[in-house]
């Protein structure tokens, strides 16, 4: 189809585009008129590329310099041209002469000559403002929807790239602006700790850790002693790692106390993590109890805690230890053993359950490699309250997920304000509580009473009960807070037969679960509030001429540079599929609820 119509007489039509077979919606109201003005010549040519995009004719550039810009429809023989010039005395152009008519079909295929990396790059900003996840090929099919143009893999990737520096700044300007960020943390958070540090004769970035002030302030008075340490891996340009060591709050949500990023996964980081951790932590000595460290226990991470925490107890992640275990043996039984060893609460329950797993196969050289003091709830001496695995590789993955392709700043940022939110949601819910205990242990509660219902209590003295059941006699005393079944001393809330004592000598059972359950601790922990860092524009400004020029930048502060580990160019290698892999036995449903193969968390119907 001809374009006839001419473009001083489009200001209230849309052009039909020639494509008629694709579904894209058009620009409406692209018109241009003689006297019309923009503000730069740079503003004119985007005008006319969106302009030719969306009525689908390509421009030829006949002159373009700092005076005028002049363009003419690339078709022979086609009349449509365009002069704009700058108006004296002022920085704008505008339009002196134009032959708006089109004798020519535009433009025949999806390509475009127009439709330019800077192009798409305009195009996309406004969405990865929102989403920095986009991928390129999402990229390209909305531009061919809404534009009905095509291009390229390569041009959407270049596009998002461009468009990422435009919005967030390159990720070499993210390690240039690091040091001042720091500073700007610690100044807006008086009591937080933020280190960064380069190495080597160029100074590339090597190790940054921070840990607020709130973070540390509700660990210490509101948290139990238990620390999980993980780590994430960084997919972005320069690769590196995460490292995170946090807590658990008084309902079983994570509060992460410190995190760092380093430029590769070392025992040397490792160690230095450690010690940062121990440093911020012995500040405050005493109020910092003997601590439980949970991990996979990589060597790494082992030496580092036996160099720095000595007297911690320091145990696996159950559910490493669990798909070790299932990998190892792939036997749906034994795996039902071995979750019954797990959580029995005496020596001798879990030294029976050993016994049938012994009767089934031989697990004592996998014992050895993994001694159940270290992940067997009869055994492990540390102070865990019920939390046996490792809660923040979720979070640490989806932070890395989210922020692999934004500068180490915009990161550091997109972290400050999960945790502030976090905070603020947790202070507002935590308000809104009128029991003494957290929802999560007040549920425990609730439970444990209506079970003490079925017991027998023989009362010995003021403090000491005998508790007697069909299947047993257990001995409690409320004063040390003592059980024989040890679920009081194991999880921090009385048990049933703890309940069955208190209620009988008219005690309240929920005052009897331990302080880090109750929700004052709960308002304590998120008390302090994590404030705002200001804009990169209202830094401190450099003096001219020093090597750390800039804004943002210090007099004479070292540039950052980007570490030296970068990720390889073309695709990752695809991992060969061997035919031994294909013949694997069918996946076994495991309960998420009483850890049983077999069945789902849905259909459970055993008593935890």
């Amino acid at each position: 189809m001809d374009l006839q119509s001419s473009l001083l007489s489009m200001d209230n039509q849309t052009l039909t585009p020639p494509h008629q077979n694709q579904h894209y919606s058009v620009i409406p109201n692209q018109s241009l008129a003689i006297g019309q003005e923009f503000p730069d010549v740079e503003a004119c040519r985007r005008a006319l590329k969106d302009m030719a995009i969306a009525l689908h004719f390509e421009l030829r550039i006949v002159k373009s310099d700092r005076s005028r810009f002049i363009a003419k429809c690339s078709q022979d023989g086609c009349p449509w041209r365009v002069h704009v010039a700058k108006c004296p005395g002022v920085p704008t152009f505008s339009v002196r002469t134009l032959h708006g008519e089109h004798t020519c079909e535009g433009v025949r295929n999806l390509h475009h000559q127009q439709a330019t990396v800077g192009w798409v790059a305009r195009s996309v900003e406004a969405r990865l403002r929102h989403n920095p996840q986009i991928k390129p090929k999402e990229i390209l099919q909305d531009i061919q929807d809404q534009h009905g143009v095509a291009v390229s893999y390569m041009q959407a990737w270049r596009g998002k790239e461009r468009s990422m520096a435009a919005v967030h700044g390159t990720l070499e300007e993210g390690y240039r602006y690091l040091p001042a960020y720091c500073e700007q943390v610690k100044k807006t958070n008086p009591g937080t700790i933020a280190i960064v540090s380069g190495t080597g004769s160029e100074n590339s970035f090597h190790r940054l850790f921070i840990s607020y002030r709130a973070s540390i302030y509700g660990f210490l008075h509101a948290c139990r002693p238990l620390l999980e340490l993980d780590k994430a891996q960084l997919k972005g340009k320069y690769l590196g790692t995460m490292m995170c060591a946090s807590a658990v709050d008084a309902d079983h949500s994570m509060f992460p106390l410190a995190f760092a990023v380093v430029d590769t996964e070392s025992d040397e980081n490792w160690m230095w993590f450690l010690s940062e951790l121990r440093k911020l932590l012995g500040v405050n000595t005493d109020k910092m109890p003997v601590l439980t460290i949970l991990s996979e226990r990589h060597k790494a991470i082992v030496e580092a805690v036996e160099t720095h925490f000595p007297t911690a107890y320091h145990g696996f992640c159950l559910r490493y230890v669990s798909e070790n275990f299932r990998e190892e043996f792939k036997n749906p039984k034994l795996v039902n053993l071995f979750w019954n060893a797990v959580y029995a609460l005496t020596a001798s329950e879990f030294d029976s359950k050993v016994t049938e797993m012994m009767a089934v196969q031989d697990v004592m050289p996998w014992f050895r490699q993994f001694p159940p003091g270290l992940w067997a709830v009869a055994y492990f001496e540390g102070v865990r309250y019920g939390h046996f695995s490792l809660g923040i590789t979720e979070i640490l993955y989806n932070w890395a997920l989210e922020c692999h392709e934004l500068p180490v700043v915009q990161m550091m940022e997109h972290i400050r304000h999960q945790l502030a939110s976090w905070f603020i949601e947790r202070q507002n819910m935590a308000m809104s509580w009128g029991s003494i205990l957290v929802p999560s242990a007040e549920k425990l509660i609730s439970e444990a009473i209506a079970d003490s219902r079925c017991y027998q209590v023989l009362r010995a003295n003021k403090v000491e009960f005998e508790i007697v059941s069909s299947e047993r006699t257990n001995i409690v005393d409320i004063q040390t807070r003592f059980c024989s079944c040890r679920r009081w001393q194991i999880y921090g809330i009385p048990c049933a037969h703890a309940a069955a004592a208190l209620l009988s000598c008219g005690e309240d059972v929920r005052i009897y679960a331990h302080d880090c359950f109750s929700v004052r601790k709960y308002r304590e922990a998120y008390s302090q509030p994590i404030f705002p860092v200001p804009d990169r524009s209202c830094w401190t400004e450099a003096g001219t001429g020093s090597e750390g020029s800039g804004p943002g930048l210090g007099k004479g502060e070292l540039v950052l540079r980007p570490p030296k580990t970068r990720r390889p160019p073309g695709r990752p290698k695809m991992k060969v599929l061997k035919i031994e892999s294909l013949k694997r036995p069918k996946r076994i449903v495991q309960c998420g609820r009483c850890h049983l193969l077999g069945h789902s968390q849905k259909k459970c119907t055993l008593r935890v």
